[in-house]
Order: structure tokens, then sequence, then C-alpha cells
């Protein structure tokens, strides 16, 4: 399997101009059912592969209380969050500061990230102190980050369900989703910090 990370609304971008993928594998649902419902892509293909969930990360501290206390106290210079009108995860931290009442409190401090990736390396790197990030950038490294995290309850966002799309037959890719589908590939998701849906 060859990879391209990147943003999915950079991604869907390209496919819609024709970028040869054979499998799209994006981190929301509405751009693979806006390319299904455009006839990119094979019709009823579509399906959730992993939900992501969203978690605030500060690599300072030891002990960590409830996440929107931690962001009213605002005793940070910066806090990254991915693009909302890029990535799903900026989509969902928009969605739960504005539950909080936080969005608009914020904005001063707010670094975007064009994708979740950029926005875990902005706390990583120590850009910025704080960050709403993906729980699986969280486990994705090879030893424990440093610092806390706690989750960032998902009814206060909308799911990050993330979907699969093929965008044209052929072996390999068949098999590649249809994988996707089964017991090995959901317990590998489960541990790399997503939820598996249930059906």
């Amino acid at each position: 399997v060859m990879v391209s990370s990147g943003s999915t609304g950079k991604h869907y971008a390209q496919i819609r101009n024709g970028a040869a993928f054979d499998v799209f594998l994006a981190a929301d649902s509405a751009r693979p059912e806006r390319l299904e419902a455009e006839g990119i892509g094979i019709a009823n293909s579509r399906f959730t592969y992993a939900v992501g969930r969203l978690v605030l990360w500060v690599p300072g501290q030891h002990e960590l209380g409830p996440p929107d206390q931690y962001l009213q106290n605002a005793d940070f210079r910066r806090l990254a969050i991915a693009n909302p009108r890029l990535a799903p995860y900026g989509l969902a931290a928009e969605q739960a500061l504005r539950a909080w009442q936080l969005w608009q409190h914020l904005q001063p401090k707010l670094v975007r990230g064009e994708n979740i990736a950029q926005a875990f390396q902005f706390v990583a790197t120590g850009n910025a102190p704080a960050g709403l990030v993906a729980l699986s950038s969280l486990l994705a490294g090879v030893r424990p980050v440093e610092g806390s995290y706690r989750m960032i309850p998902s009814e206060l966002h909308q799911p990050i369900d993330q979907q699969a799309l093929l965008l044209r037959r052929g072996e390999a890719a068949e098999a590649f989703l249809r994988y996707l589908r089964g017991g090995d590939a959901a317990a590998l998701i489960r541990s790399a910090g997503y939820e598996v849906p249930a059906a």
C-alpha cells in the first residue's frame, strides 16, 4: 500500500481534479459522500471505518482537570487546533469550544494547523503549550507522550466518522477495503485510538 497523507479537504480537491488514487480514506464522512454523489468513485462502496476521538493535550501538565476548566482559565499563550474549514478534527474542536462558550474568548490564542497532524506538531515541538488533537496522534509514537491529556466528551461535537470510498475498481484496492471491514483491522484501529462502528 502506497500512502499519501494530508488533509481531507486537500485530498478531496485533488481527487476531484483527477488525482490517481484507488482508495480515499477520509477523516470525515462529508467528502466521501460528496464524491460518491458526484459520480467520482464507485457507488455504494462508501463505509465508516473508524470514529475519531478528540483530546486536550498539555505536555507540561502532570495533573489535568476537566478540559473545559483548563481552557476557561486560559493560562497559556497558544492553543493548537486543526483548521475547522479543512479538517474534521478542527471542526470538532470548534464545536466543542462553542458548546463550552469559549470559541470567541480563545480566538486570540488559537493556532490553526492545516490538518490534525500539523496541530499535533505545534504542541509536540513546543510552539503551542496545549492543543485539541486526535487521540490517535498521541498513541502513534514509539514512546509515550509527555504530560497529560483528557478526552473531549463526544456529545459536544458531531461524530468524527471517518469514511472510506473506493475510487476505482481493482483487485488489490477491493481486497484492502474488505480487510479494513474485518476483525483484524478493527483491533488495529481500536489500538490506534479510534472507535469502530458497531455494524
